[in-house]
């Protein structure tokens, strides 16, 4: 189970739960189906699907945890129509103009009638927690879809001490020193692929994919004051991956080597396939996000 996105939080204190304690912990909201007039619901799911109850996946030190959430889909296109046809309904008979108020009520009570009939979607969050090096990681390509799960987490422990690992520094602006001087370190590659904004509020967005950054033209935008806020790049040829402004982990691929090792795993069953790929997969990250924080430290300290 690879993670193709990368939410990286660092703990403030020490995580001291135990794999036992911790499903203990999530046990107190655990994924539930929508009922009839829920809108959607949100909790947390076996990682290794129906293989498995536990709700915790421990493994070398790591916990990989799953949450679930189920989403009721009404199409705006149908609720307008039948809240046309209601209101038009409403003020024929008692002769009337609907205040908004009132429309605002006959929509949600229109909505809740929808409901039971309604289709449903569910899709999973993974997340996993490395209590040793202090991290926690949320297979997610959006901050709000990250902080959902953290914010549920933190319903379950009570307080969750974290922060993300970019911050307290300016990643743009090591980006952009490294993309305009073409200094990156020696175990950082930068790929083709970056995205320029101007300084200033609401500026002018430049992006470039499958593109030579070390054209003139991309040092003449950056000469003129914008700054790179995501910058394709490629890790000791372990890791490629998308690197925007707040240190968030875009479209990661484990490269060669990885892959190669995950493939000389003899896995019985898809349960130590998972096992394996986890095993691999969180090992390499412990690796990586010290070596991240320390670039752009070192840059930031410089």
């Amino acid at each position: 189970m690879w993670f193709k996105n990368l939410a990286i939080y660092r703990f403030t204190e020490p995580f001291t739960l135990s794999p036992e304690a911790l499903e203990q912990k999530l046990q107190q909201q655990p994924f539930q189906p929508c009922g009839g007039h829920d809108e959607f619901s949100f909790g947390w799911t076996s990682p290794l699907g129906k293989a498995s109850d536990a709700l915790v996946h421990a493994n070398n030190g790591f916990m990989m945890i799953c949450a679930k959430k189920e989403e009721k889909v009404i199409p705006a296109s149908v609720i307008n129509e039948m809240l046309q046809e209601k209101i038009s309904e409403i003020e024929e008979r008692e002769a009337r103009k609907l205040p908004g108020k009132e429309r605002t009520r006959v929509k949600d009570e229109l909505i809740f009638e929808l409901l039971p009939r309604a289709f449903s979607f569910s899709r999973k969050t993974y997340a996993y927690i490395d209590s040793q090096g202090g991290w926690i990681v949320v297979d997610a390509a959006s901050p709000k879809k990250a902080e959902d799960v953290l914010s549920l987490l933190r319903k379950c422990l009570g307080s969750l001490p974290v922060v993300p690992i970019g911050a307290s520094l300016k990643p743009a602006s090591v980006m952009t020193h490294w993309l305009l001087h073409h200094d990156a370190p020696k175990d950082v590659l930068i790929e083709d692929e970056c995205e320029l904004r101007s300084p200033e509020e609401e500026g002018a967005i430049i992006r470039c994919k499958r593109h030579d950054l070390a054209l003139p033209e991309i040092k003449n935008h950056l000469d003129n004051g914008k700054q790179v806020i995501k910058l394709a790049l490629s890790w000791a040829e372990r890791l490629s991956f998308v690197l925007d402004e707040n240190l968030a982990v875009k479209r990661l691929k484990f490269l060669d080597l990885i892959q190669e090792q995950a493939a000389d795993v003899e896995a019985f069953d898809d349960v130590e396939q998972f096992d394996a790929d986890f095993s691999i997969m969180s090992a390499e990250l412990a690796q990586f996000f010290p070596r991240l924080l320390e670039l752009f430290n070192a840059e930031e300290n410089a």
